[in-house]
């Protein structure tokens, strides 16, 4: 009598079987783990140029291959500039990607708003507590014509997206979600994040930055229209009388 000792096709099943019931349990895990996560936002110095400072809580160590993703939504009343933060890249623990090109002098009703990609050091050793700092530019607003000397400006704190290899089951970790998003700050390719959905929406930070008074308009232009005029005059008698051409 011949008994086979490995067949091929059971011991593929158990795999499965193994492999779905792991990632059943990994899941399971990562979703209680995701309700503890928390982000806030604080913006820091003052004037036209900012910093904010972005706090991510999490459990350390319990998952040590998770990859973090900052998701930020900026309003067109701010800008990064792109050759400080190229500056600050070997200063710091996280890289950025932006979605578009930053015009610098533009002021805020001539561009839109932008996103921001910001990926942080994540690993064993990160402490349960994670700070992201980013240094924002206000822009130049256009002037008040009903006494407003300040313009508010909205800060929404970024959102939160985690990918795991270890959990593949996206679907089943309601009321998070799954997106796409670039894998890393290269841009190369797109991968699946879970976009973490907390329990209680952080509050918007308020920036304010000071605007012109629209109704010095038209007497600073006199003024300046009425000194330029006397000065051409005074100019032209001066070189009329000394016979200066």
């Amino acid at each position: 009598m011949h008994f086979t000792l490995f067949n091929p096709s059971i011991f593929t099943f158990l795999l499965t079987c193994y492999l779905t019931v792991r990632g059943d349990d990994t899941c399971g895990a990562l979703k209680q783990w995701l309700q503890s996560t928390a982000v806030s936002l604080e913006i820091k110095n003052n004037g036209f140029h900012r910093e904010v400072e972005t706090t991510v809580e999490l459990q350390p160590g319990a998952f040590r291959d998770v990859r973090l993703l900052l998701l930020h939504r900026w309003p067109s009343g701010v800008y990064v500039d792109p050759y400080q933060l190229a500056f600050l890249s070997d200063a710091v623990d996280w890289q950025i990607l932006v979605d578009s090109t930053i015009d610098l002098e533009v002021p805020a009703h001539k561009t839109s708003g932008f996103l921001t990609y910001v990926y942080p050091a994540f690993g064993e050793q990160t402490p349960g507590m994670l700070k992201v700092s980013i240094p924002i530019h206000g822009r130049y607003h256009q002037p008040s014509f009903v006494g407003e000397t300040l313009q508010s400006i909205a800060i929404r704190p970024p959102q939160l997206l985690l990918r795991t290899e270890k959990c593949s089951q996206l679907d089943d970790l309601e009321p998070h979600t799954a997106t796409e998003a670039p894998c890393t700050a290269d841009n190369t390719s797109m991968c699946l994040w879970i976009q973490v959905q907390q329990k209680q929406r952080p509050a918007d930070e308020t920036l304010r930055l000071p605007v012109g008074d629209g109704s010095l308009v038209m007497p600073v232009c006199g003024m300046t229209l009425a000194v330029t005029m006397i000065c051409c005059l005074v100019l032209s008698k001066y070189m009329w009388k000394h016979q200066i051409v």
